[in-house]
């Protein structure tokens, strides 16, 4: 009880960035740039994809729903780091501390589950074809989609309350947001127990959905080498590659932090890898959904005029 106690009435402090001059200028007047970049372009995306009947399909429900869940992704890390970048360092009470580091981890696996999810409509588009709309129907994509939500919530209720119980020796932590990995070397006792819970329960889910990633993919993969058209296959190639860029970023540079390659974490670089899948993966999907997809550029042409007829009014 003592634990609990002393963690949660001492403060935290974010060390964040160190900057000066021109320099801090320039990383403020950035990561506003992209923050704001991010927030528009996922918008967009969700928008886009409620106007324009043509897109009301499986795949592309699905991308509004990740695009959906990066607007909160984003926004639980991007102002902390604004203010270190603006004041060097911020101080913050231990129940904001840990509400941030539940909710980015919650976030962070709800997208995991996400990702598993969009591979498995992928897989069902180009193997079941004829099955399609009956295994993918919209009370499918409501239930598969609230189910990743639930997932990613429930699971990381035991890494943050497990954590939340130590005693923590050090109160600075040298990251721009609350992150679970440094956090840990900041405690008083023996983490390994915890260490151990933490693979089992966040490196599992992890884990278990990037094999299922690569293995519909790889069955994804038999089925379109065996299209008897070169345009059907450059199609499903184009659809299938905007997928495996996003799960690429976002499990490799998880996998570095967490996992933790040992020069990586001797030179402190895990804050820096950290902003890949907390501030750089949520600015690259939208371009990455959008610029790579002709659908989306069709889409982009018929509803843009209807807006513009709106705003002129009668």
């Amino acid at each position: 009880m003592d634990h609990i106690n002393y963690t949660w009435t001492q403060n935290f402090i974010l060390g964040g960035f160190t900057t000066t001059g021109i320099l801090q200028s320039l990383a403020i007047l950035g990561t506003l740039c992209i923050y704001l970049l991010i927030l528009a372009g996922n918008l967009f995306i969700i928008v886009l994809v409620q106007a324009d009947s043509r897109l009301s399909t499986p795949m592309y429900f699905f991308i509004s729903v990740l695009s959906f869940l990066e607007l909160w992704y984003v926004s639980t890390t991007v102002p902390t780091l604004l203010h270190t970048l603006l004041h060097g360092f911020l101080h913050i009470s231990s129940a904001s501390f840990f509400i941030q580091l539940y909710v980015f981890h919650s976030l962070g696996l709800t997208e995991c589950c996400l990702l598993g999810v969009m591979a498995l409509d992928r897989y069902f588009a180009i193997c079941h074809p004829l099955h399609y709309h009956v295994l993918m129907s919209r009370q499918v994509q409501l239930w598969l989609a609230g189910a990743t939500w639930v997932a990613g919530f429930s699971a990381a209720l035991v890494p943050t309350s497990l954590t939340a119980t130590l005693p923590f020796c050090l109160k600075e932590l040298d990251h721009y947001f609350c992150d679970l990995a440094p956090l840990m070397r900041l405690a008083c006792v023996d983490t390994s127990w915890l260490n151990q819970v933490h693979v089992v329960v966040i490196g599992m889910i992890n884990a278990c959905n990037l094999v299922l990633i690569l293995g519909l993919y790889g069955g994804i993969l038999r089925a379109v080498l065996k299209l008897p058209s070169a345009a059907s296959r450059a199609k499903a190639f184009s659809t299938c590659s905007s997928h495996m860029i996003v799960v690429a970023l976002f499990f490799g540079s998880a996998f570095i932090v967490y996992v933790g390659l040992p020069e990586i974490q001797a030179e402190d670089m895990g804050k820096f890898i950290a902003l890949v899948y907390a501030f750089l993966t949520p600015f690259l999907n939208p371009i990455i959904y959008t610029l790579r997809n002709k659908e989306v550029k069709a889409a982009v042409r018929r509803v843009i005029p209807r807006i513009r007829t709106v705003l002129k009014g009668p």
